[in-house]
């Protein structure tokens, strides 16, 4: 079955977890100086229209634009092929279904950076707001509109176990850069993971009241956390989580496998997690 992925979906997946790690340093690097300098946290595209002020930034968009689109392109190509081995049954197309789903969202936000590349005008907060009321306009909006907000709880919680479980490093090519990284890995899947559902139940919440204005990003989920008791120190522990996410989305890049390409006999992650709890195991 190693050969059932076609070899060019390696390249175009490295491309893909390539630009997330560079999203991820943005928006956690501005998360960051908003801890110690003041300043709200922005959001994904807010953050990432900042890099207009800096050299060549017109130039740095088209490069997370485009390998946005292709995390998109490898996504899809993964969910329709399966090219790790989720299966046929109801757990493994919800799975799937989910890879599709992730890919067309980080697809639309590449279009939408690559956009920024070309001169248009981003930003402004709105963004979740805008994209919900487009959604609260169609027929059973608002129920659409809570059913994708829950839908990205789940998404969050899983994130949250990936980290915890240790889910992720069945697909992580075993190095002494990698095995060095992986509490990084982990915080990073965690952090991610709290923000994604904080969104989920933005979204969540909006359909319910039937309010758009109630919808919100990343920037309004930091702010979020931010505003709690002891949501400074929150705040500053999720920025320096997306950082740690950041670094995560780079290992996948440079030592994630294809399960349908690289084939069972690599050694992972986890595999060098079970030969050691063999190896300790009572006789």
């Amino acid at each position: 079955m190693a050969d059932k992925a076609p070899g060019w979906v390696v390249p175009v997946m490295r491309a893909g977890y390539g630009a997330r790690a560079l999203v991820y340093l943005v928006v956690g690097g501005l998360a960051l100086s908003a801890v110690f300098w003041g300043g709200a946290a922005q959001g994904t595209q807010n953050a990432l229209a900042d890099l207009k002020q800096v050299a060549f930034g017109d130039l740095l968009l088209w490069v997370i634009g485009l390998g946005l689109v292709a995390y998109m392109v490898w996504r899809l190509i993964d969910a329709f092929m399966d090219l790790e081995d989720y299966g046929s049954d109801a757990k493994g197309i919800f799975a799937r279904l989910a890879q599709a789903v992730t890919g067309l969202i980080h697809g639309f936000l590449g279009l939408s950076v690559i956009g920024l590349g070309m001169g248009q005008s981003g930003g402004g907060g709105g963004g979740a707001e805008n994209w919900t009321a487009k959604l609260m306009a169609l027929p059973y909006g608002p129920t659409l509109v809570a059913v994708l907000g829950g839908v990205i709880i789940a998404a969050g919680i899983y994130y949250v176990q990936k980290g915890v479980r240790g889910k992720y490093k069945e697909d992580i090519r075993v190095t002494a850069t990698t095995q060095r990284l992986d509490p990084l890995m982990k915080a990073g899947l965690i952090a991610q993971g709290v923000i994604v559902a904080i969104v989920g139940a933005f979204l969540l919440y909006a359909g319910i009241v039937s309010d758009p204005g109630e919808a919100g990003g990343v920037g309004q989920a930091l702010g979020y956390v931010r505003s709690l008791s002891y949501g400074a120190v929150l705040f500053a522990v999720l920025a320096v989580g997306l950082l740690c996410f950041a670094v995560e989305n780079a290992v996948e890049a440079v030592y994630r496998i294809v399960p349908r390409h690289a084939g069972s006999d690599v050694r992972t992650l986890a595999t060098m997690a079970k030969q050691k709890a063999k190896a300790h195991a009572p006789s």
